[in-house]
């Protein structure tokens, strides 16, 4: 048993109660919140506490600043990362909930169990303060209720605190649809709650080593509407906007002004920072006013658009579609030509999952392009099988192995054989890169320094030279000394005049019976990829 809260805890705070989150998705998407049933509770707490967990996993090693002591700088980078993935009314109300805790359990040295409930008495308010419109029977009354809860334990016993604290949240969650006459009359308790009671048993478990044994809500069983449906808010409003804003205190509280007046379900929640990052949630039937709100008041960004009758909770039961990531404007507009569904490179887990929903189809390809992206497929391809939707990830390094896998898909197989046909025409797609070396290095082909052309093959250096154009061409014989009868070209954004034209000449000259295939891809950091078949 702990009785303090250090950044170890907090890690495991984290970890456990994305675990939880996962195992009780399906349960909590089920749930219904006013006024409508709800759909995405569940997937939305999911990713917004994923985004958490990568915040921290990417902070592991890195000692926090001044006068931050280590359990709060977790819990500073959980709350973050919260806040930047947070997805929905419930995942954006959730990431306040960890702003305001982590503000008030990270400013003192020791978190103990009276600290503990200061913490939980910041984070309720600050969730109250972060919603245009408080509604009881929600999130909210579970929150307050924990905070109430552990202040009534009045004690500096952590592990007891915390779980007072967890079983008054649990009591106030059943309460919840005598609150909400919409809850009551769909038999259910309010999913964003159900959420935070999982987190909270997730933190008593950490503390104490033993799960506390609650009995599951049960969802009344329902038929799934037709189409998508909204967390919260009236069905007056078409869309859902949200995106995350870099602006001013003061803007924001003007932007919110402008908002509550054009729809409903607002939450505007913020880092922390005067000059911060905000994540902004709004239902509207003006799109185009609620995002220039967003620029009036600052520099919006990461902006999603969601209209709530095209999005289909189940996919038809044989479409099929593909995903895949593209780095450069032209890359994305030869994907899109061939049918697919385009995500910026460099995704997330949630956008990638995002895009995958967003085809309606029930087997769904992922074309990664990128080794960093593999494993990021996969997590969204494991999280979209909860929801329903076969995935396939076609472990593609290179946008030139996806085109060849693209142009073999045919819907009239078997969606297995498909994959199977399209893996292996990306395997038989050799690719390399060209690049300027950013640092000097010792790579397998010898030493490079900062400027010097390097033309990787299948993610190794084979070639380091001093001039672009000559590097292209020597790596383009040497792949295809191994054979091929089509070269692909794609072009970056820093591609100098005239570079792929010189390497065409150069091939038709050199190897007059080789097809060569040339696009403007736009890609950064590599002015030529380049793929042999």
């Amino acid at each position: 048993m702990l009785d303090t809260l250090d950044a170890a805890a907090v890690r495991r705070w984290c970890a456990d109660g994305l675990a939880a989150l996962k195992r009780h998705q399906s349960e909590i998407d089920q749930l219904n919140v006013y006024p409508v049933p709800d759909g995405d509770t569940g997937t939305n707490l999911v990713l917004t506490l994923t985004s958490a967990q990568q915040a921290l996993g990417m902070d592991l090693d890195t000692l926090p600043d001044g006068e931050a002591t280590p359990h709060g700088h977790a819990l500073r980078l959980m709350a973050r990362g919260a806040l930047l993935g947070a997805r929905g009314n419930s995942g954006v109300i959730l990431s306040q909930i960890l702003r305001g805790f982590a503000d008030a359990a990270g400013a003192v040295p020791v978190v103990r169990g009276r600290a503990l409930a200061a913490a939980l008495r910041d984070a309720t308010a600050a969730a109250y303060t972060a919603v245009a419109r408080p509604v009881e029977g929600t999130l909210l009354t579970v929150v307050a209720a924990a905070a109430a809860g552990a202040e009534r334990a009045d004690s500096d016993d952590l592990c007891a605190v915390a779980g007072a604290a967890a079983g008054e949240a649990a009591a106030a969650l059943t309460r919840t649809p005598e609150q909400l006459p919409a809850l009551a009359r769909a038999g259910v308790v309010d999913a964003g709650g159900r959420g935070l009671c999982l987190l909270l048993d997730a933190l008593v478990e950490v503390l104490t080593g033993e799960r506390p044994v609650r009995a599951a809500p049960v969802a009344r069983a329902v038929a799934p509407p037709a189409t998508a449906v909204r967390e919260t808010g009236s069905e007056r409003y078409a869309y859902e906007v949200q995106f995350l804003l870099d602006a001013g205190r003061d803007a924001v509280d003007r932007m919110r002004g402008v908002l509550a007046d054009l729809g409903d379900s607002l939450v505007i929640v913020g880092d922390g920072a005067a000059e911060g990052t905000w994540n902004v949630h709004v239902h509207v039937n003006d799109v185009g006013a609620a995002i220039e709100a967003g620029v009036d008041a600052g520099r919006p960004h990461r902006i999603t658009v969601t209209r709530f009758a095209d999005q289909v909770p189940a996919p038809a039961v044989d479409g099929r579609a593909a995903v895949v990531v593209a780095p450069g404007a032209g890359i994305a507009e030869l994907f899109g030509g061939e049918g697919a569904t385009v995500v910026p490179g460099n995704p997330s887990t949630g956008e990638l999952l995002d895009a995958i929903r967003a085809t309606g189809a029930a087997r769904v390809v992922v074309l990664p392009n990128d080794p960093n992206t593999q494993a990021v497929a996969s997590a969204a391809a494991k999280e979209a099988h909860r929801l329903g939707v076969k995935v396939s990830v076609v472990p593609t390094r290179s946008p030139v192995q996806a085109l060849a896998a693209l142009a073999v898909r045919d819907p009239g197989r078997r969606f297995e054989d498909d994959v199977i046909a399209m893996a292996e025409a990306a395997g038989a797609c050799r690719y390399a890169e060209v690049c300027h070396a950013s640092r000097e290095a010792l790579t397998v082909a010898g030493p490079c320094r900062r400027g010097d052309v390097l033309a990787l093959v299948e993610g190794e250096v084979h070639l380091i030279g001093a001039d672009l154009v000559d590097t292209c061409v020597a790596v383009v014989d040497r792949m295809l000394g191994g054979g091929g009868e089509l070269v692909t070209l794609i072009s970056g954004a820093d591609a100098p005049a005239g570079l792929v034209d010189a390497v065409r000449t150069h091939v038709g000259r050199r190897w007059p019976f080789v097809e060569v295939h040339a696009y403007a891809g736009g890609q950064p950091h590599y002015p030529l990829l380049v793929g042999v078949e």
